[in-house]
């Protein structure tokens, strides 16, 4: 497959290109994905997209957010088209029912998940964990997201995003 100026092949043949808890998911899970290797230093949406001829309505960004009410602390993740920004204040707050949200800080992202930051994918997050998808990214034919490291990104429908486990769609961009 191509996309862009990108040589893309299935995930599961590239595993040393996917963070270990990416990986795991996309095998037990049967996702079906493809991965290509990019320039890490490049891995960022918009650096990404012009670099490689990709569509920012063909990308998806996850961020990682905590929740907080009552002492308690929370993490999700919302995954949102790149062209958008997701209601981290309105809609996410609301639908974790939490007196606050935030982003959860680089550190605690990136130990949490086992996934590089920059790279961070909802594919193979920590048990537990609510993934809310955008309904933009519910319906897209594929997107690109992240492969849990910043050398790669995987391309992938958004049915399939939509179908994880943990998987809640709502119109949550802005």
């Amino acid at each position: 497959m191509t996309l862009g100026a990108l040589e893309w092949v299935p995930a599961l043949d590239r595993p040393d290109l996917l963070a270990a808890p990416v990986a795991q998911a996309v095998h037990e899970l049967g996702i079906e994905a493809a991965v290509a290797e990019i320039d890490p230093a490049l891995s960022d949406t918009v650096e990404f997209c012009e670099r490689y001829g990709v569509a920012l309505e063909e990308s998806a960004n996850c961020v990682v957010v905590t929740a907080k009410r009552g002492g308690e602390l929370r993490y999700a993740a919302c995954l949102v088209m790149a062209d958008r920004r997701a209601d981290i204040n309105g809609v996410v707050r609301k639908r974790l029912d939490a007196r606050k949200t935030s982003f959860a800080p680089m550190a605690d992202a990136v130990e949490l998940t086992g996934m590089e930051y920059g790279g961070i994918t909802p594919v193979g997050l920590p048990e537990g964990w609510p993934v809310l998808v955008d309904t933009a990214v519910a319906s897209h034919p594929r997107v690109i997201i992240g492969s849990g490291v910043r050398r790669s990104k995987l391309a992938v429908s958004g049915e399939a995003l939509a179908g994880l486990k943990a998987a809640e769609v709502l119109a949550l961009s802005l």
